[in-house]
């Protein structure tokens, strides 16, 4: 059972679907042959919220399609990744999609909002699964081969 907490920004509620969300998650943690039970969180907001979280943490000041915020990385702060007790499913993490980002990238790439609000959120999952696109071409190949995967069990393919 995986317990996903999706928050949508009133601006938006009416056009995101939730659900497939959560389809999302379910078909890149199948891939990825994860059947514990795990937790995260997900907010779906608009461009000033993903610019003024990616300034915040990133130091980048513009927005941007998706940002991961994982719990199991240690980092100078936290040396020692997020422990949970006994019996509690694994915490991910956290995700921010822009969903003006969702329907400005799938004008631009020709498809439907709902298959791109499905690669964003498979695309942050797989960062708090340890992908990454930026560590070279074998990362990027690794990332979009999952991606991809992902929206076929779903029924999205490009």
């Amino acid at each position: 059972m995986h317990e996903i907490d999706i928050q949508v920004d009133e601006r938006f509620a009416a056009a995101v679907e939730t659900e497939l969300i959560e389809r999302a998650v379910a078909a890149v943690l199948a891939g990825e042959g994860i059947d514990e039970p795990v937790e995260l969180s997900v907010l779906v907001s608009g461009d000033d919220e993903l610019h003024r979280l990616n300034l915040e943490y990133r130091g980048v000041d513009q927005p941007t399609d998706v940002l991961s915020f994982g719990s199991e990385d240690a980092t100078e702060d936290a040396p020692v990744a997020f422990v949970r007790p006994e019996g509690m499913p694994r915490f991910l993490g956290d995700l921010a999609i822009s969903y003006d980002r969702v329907l400005a990238q799938a004008a631009e790439y020709g498809h439907s909002p709902a298959r791109e609000l499905a690669f964003l959120a498979a695309h942050g999952l797989l960062h708090l699964l340890g992908y990454d696109h930026e560590r070279g071409p074998e990362g990027e190949a690794a990332m979009r081969q999952r991606e991809e995967a992902a929206m076929q069990r779903l029924g999205l393919e490009r």
